[in-house]
């Protein structure tokens, strides 16, 4: 059974910084796909940031040189830096993973909120 627990997530400043970090546990195989969703209330669920298998990244338009995904394959760990933050970057933040070179995986982690306000 595959765990993904983010944390990290809080209230910060409009033009402040937050790194969430998202840990998986329980794969039995190398999950080559990790990435960041964010859902604001009253939207869809979006890609914000994706990393294949530490090679290829990819990046929604409105977070494009303000935030970074990094991991660290020997924690099973993938990290959000998020800088310059917005108050419409508010949203409930999903790490997901698949095994698979995909986007939208199979895995699911809980949500972590994070709240740009002043």
């Amino acid at each position: 059974q595959v765990q993904l627990v983010e944390s990290g997530g809080g209230l910060v400043q409009p033009g402040g910084s937050l790194r969430p970090s998202c840990a998986a546990s329980g794969s039995r195989s190398r999950l080559n796909a990790m990435a960041w969703y964010r859902q604001a209330p009253g939207k869809q669920r979006e890609l914000v940031a994706g990393d294949i298998s530490g090679c290829t990244t990819k990046y929604a338009d409105s977070v494009k040189g303000r935030f970074t995904i990094s991991r660290d394959s020997a924690k099973n760990t993938v990290y959000l830096q998020m800088k310059r933050l917005k108050p419409e970057d508010t949203a409930v933040y999903y790490c997901n993973a698949d095994p698979g070179r995909v986007y939208n995986g199979t895995y699911w982690g809980q949500g972590t909120q994070v709240t740009v306000s002043s």
